[in-house]
């Protein structure tokens, strides 16, 4: 069983893109790219340094590199995008190419698991406000983008509950072969 297109994952830091494709690129024997990540090895330094460095728009320019050499170097894949990935048009276009799951997330849960995730602490902050406040605000402006782009929104869930959701998601979509070619 292959995958016969990307699935994109998308949604807010601490949504769980991350988690949710690794698992779900483990389930569907896939290979699994977390844009982030590809951003933070092509510069060499962590986002925020990076983003004091060169400012957000140099920043969305790697972003935008790093989601299409996830197309390019794969014939199906698990993409976990990074939260402002639906900011600019050209993504929002990659995203289409392939199946693209929104998982949602409430404020309260974001802002809880940025608080007590070390590695949050890294990020640089998008609003320069509170926490929580700017949690509020990011899902605000970003959440109709999300929608626009997603094949399917997953709700909020445990772990195990979304990688199934986003298997079942998959197959419903079609994005799944079976190596012959036949679609499951």
């Amino acid at each position: 069983m292959n995958l016969s297109k990307h699935v994109f994952l998308i949604g807010p830091r601490a949504c769980g893109k991350t988690s949710v494709g690794r698992a779900l690129a483990c389930r569907l024997g896939c290979g699994f790219v977390d844009t982030d990540h590809a951003v933070v090895a092509a510069v060499g330094m962590e986002i925020a340094a990076y983003v004091a460095q060169h400012g957000w728009d140099a920043f969305r320019d790697r972003e935008t590199e790093a989601l299409e050499r996830a197309v390019a170097s794969s014939d199906g894949a698990v993409v976990g995008c990074g939260g402002g990935i639906v900011l600019r048009q050209r993504n929002r276009d990659i995203l289409k190419t392939g199946i693209t799951l929104y998982l949602e997330a409430s404020v309260k849960t974001l802002a809880a698991r940025l608080a007590q995730n070390p590695n949050e602490a890294q990020r640089p902050s998008l609003t320069g406000r509170p926490l929580l406040d700017e949690v509020r605000e990011i899902l605000a402006e970003r959440a109709p983008l999300y929608e626009a782009c997603a094949d399917a929104i997953l709700p909020e869930a445990e772990l195990d509950q979304i990688v199934t959701l986003a298997e079942t998601e998959v197959r419903r979509l079609g994005g799944l072969f079976d190596g012959r070619g036949d679609r499951e």
